[in-house]
């Protein structure tokens, strides 16, 4: 039986502006922190995240990395498996995220949505269907 141990899968890292104090954005989005290191300014240095069983990071911009609106574009397109595409676009429109694409039927077979969320990340929300 695959355990979370023994199973691969992705756990994005999102980088966020350094000196960032609110992560609220995704905990009304639904997410629940799993923890936050924070500096000695109580800005946090790196978040671990989960959203219906999918892990994620925040973490303050490192290592020569750019968060989207330093980069000046999309550094990635975080894709979201979800049983409910309308459900969870509607989510993060109402926790502050911007749509970029409406829930759609696509004719390869998925249901997608897209959304930016407020440090700059876009977000892929998708089923097949």
């Amino acid at each position: 039986m695959a355990t979370p141990e023994r199973t691969t899968h992705f756990a994005p890292e999102l980088h966020i502006p350094n000196n960032t104090f609110d992560i609220g954005f995704y905990l009304r989005l639904g997410a629940s922190e799993n923890f936050c290191f924070r500096n000695e300014d109580g800005s946090v240095h790196v978040a671990e995240l989960q959203l219906n069983g999918a892990v994620f990071h925040l973490h303050e911009t490192m290592r020569g990395a750019l968060e989207p609106v330093k980069a000046n574009g999309v550094t990635a397109i975080i894709g979201l498996f979800v049983p409910n595409v309308d459900e969870v676009m509607a989510q993060a429109i109402k926790a502050g995220a911007t749509e970029v694409n409406p829930p759609t039927d696509y004719d390869y077979g998925y249901r997608q949505g897209m959304f930016k969320d407020p440090f700059g990340h876009y977000w892929q929300v998708q089923k097949k269907i």
